[in-house]
């Protein structure tokens, strides 16, 4: 190898660096701005600087956003709420991409299809219509109303990669355990599920960060505060003529950090799981 090759693929490498230093500051910006502005009091907000050093740190916003904010109740809310649409929509979607990518059923590029057709479809299109539905079954302000709808839109997107996951898998295991004579339900519960903890890694974190932040819906649909989750508490620090900014930017950072957290901590599950299925062969 010339030592102009070495020259050019150094520079070729160090431009790669480059770009991939400015898109990863690009992405890592909105959350320093977020955690600065946390810190500083209202009447830092306004000025021409982006990135401000708290002098001293307001700690008292989090104080705040605890005391006034509602921020345990409507925290302990949206773990429920959260808990048992990413439970449901495992469960659902693992045995109905099974039944899709395994079981052989003429039906089966029919039911593919209508995954396909729900996962174009805007949760919010559906606001207006599940209100009227929701007040008719008298499940309006409740934990269904956010639940629900949570689950219906989340299973899809799942079902879609989970299907991609199982058919880059082996089928001897499955053809094993048939020929020891386990049934349908025991090899998706006993021998998929295990099998397919990248996955469901996954789809819990794609779940719980599409339910985690929903506001919109439970904004319509929740009244009582005994039902609202934890982005309601924004709306605690909102006035007519005036707004507690610095409690407001707490309690965003509060709801962005576990969906920071978990995507950091599953990024390679989730890498993994989305490109299952992409190369054969």
């Amino acid at each position: 190898m010339t030592a102009l090759r070495r020259t050019s693929i150094g520079f070729a490498r160090g431009l790669l660096y480059a770009g991939l230093a400015i898109v990863a500051a690009v992405q890592i910006f909105p959350l320093a701005w977020l955690l600065n502005f946390s810190f500083l009091k209202s009447g830092d907000f306004y000025g021409s600087y982006l990135l401000k050093w708290p002098e001293p740190f307001q700690w008292k916003n989090y104080a705040d956003a605890f005391r006034f904010g509602h921020v345990p109740a409507y925290l302990l809310n949206s773990i429920l709420v959260t808990a048992i649409v990413i439970a449901v929509t495992i469960a659902v979607s693992m045995m109905l991409g099974y039944v899709i990518a395994r079981v052989p059923w003429k039906w089966n590029k029919l039911l593919m299809g209508l995954v396909m057709i729900c996962m174009i479809v805007p949760i919010y299109s559906t606001l207006l219509p599940n209100f009227f539905i929701f007040t008719n079954m008298r499940i309006i302000d409740s934990y269904l109303v956010l639940i629900l709808p949570n689950i219906a839109f989340a299973i899809p997107i799942s079902v879609f990669v989970i299907i991609g996951f199982l058919e880059s898998t082996p089928r001897a295991i499955e053809e094993a355990a048939v020929m020891d004579g386990l049934g349908l339900t025991g090899i998706v519960f006993r021998i998929i599920f295990p099998i397919s903890k990248p996955v469901i890694a996954s789809v819990a974190v794609l779940t719980f960060m599409s339910t985690w932040n929903e506001f919109i819906m439970a904004v319509t649909y929740i009244r009582s505060d005994v039902f609202k989750t934890l982005p309601f508490s924004l709306i605690q620090f909102t006035g007519q003529y005036a707004s507690n900014y610095g409690a407001q930017f707490a309690v965003m950072t509060i709801i962005a950090l576990p969906a920071v957290l978990l995507y950091i901590l599953f990024t390679e599950q989730i890498t993994n799981s989305l490109t299952a299925g992409a190369v054969k062969g």
